[in-house]
């Protein structure tokens, strides 16, 4: 376990993601917001599912989870349609428009961050990537639903570090 002055600089630099984030925001299109770009990036990953998978996967709940879904339908990215299982839901499905935004979000954030990473190496942004992933299967890990870190299964893969390599806008 690591010595308490390092939990406190790790929360620091954390703290200074905040202007990363920013970053990322400022270089969506006024008409996406992040929410809605999140959205469009785990439809992307997962595929076709129902706003109760996609709240879980977004770490929100149903109705800020809705209005970024809505906001979606209403710009011609996401569709709905019957789930053929039960009627009385809904699927959610890309548009070829949506895909189409996405890759636009995804070329601009990679373009941020090879320009803002320019001076590191191909190994110092994997080992990034890396650490960052598993930060997350951590927090995700030992959550109310527990799993062990490094022994993904069910709802603790949504951050997994297979996800380096998903078209993250934001």
């Amino acid at each position: 376990m690591a010595a308490r002055s390092q939990y406190e600089e790790l929360g620091r630099q954390l703290s200074a993601v905040g202007a990363v984030k920013r970053g990322l925001v400022r270089i969506l299109p006024s008409e996406c917001p992040g929410g809605t770009a999140g959205v469009l990036t785990l439809l992307a990953k997962y595929g076709e599912m129902r706003i109760t998978r996609l709240a879980e996967l977004l770490a929100v709940n149903m109705s800020v989870t809705s209005r970024h879904v809505t906001h979606a339908v209403e710009s011609g990215w996401v569709e709905r349609f019957p789930d053929p299982a039960d009627k009385r839901s809904r699927i959610l499905r890309l548009t070829p428009a949506g895909e189409e935004l996405l890759d636009e979000l995804t070329r601009r954030t990679t373009e941020m961050f090879a320009h803002n990473l320019i001076d590191w190496s191909d190994e110092e942004v994997g080992q990034l990537n890396t650490l960052l992933s598993r930060l997350r299967d951590s927090f995700s890990c030992r959550g109310s639903g527990g799993c062990t870190p490094g022994k993904h299964s069910g709802d603790c893969r949504a951050g997994h570090a297979d996800d380096v390599h998903t078209r993250t806008p934001v």
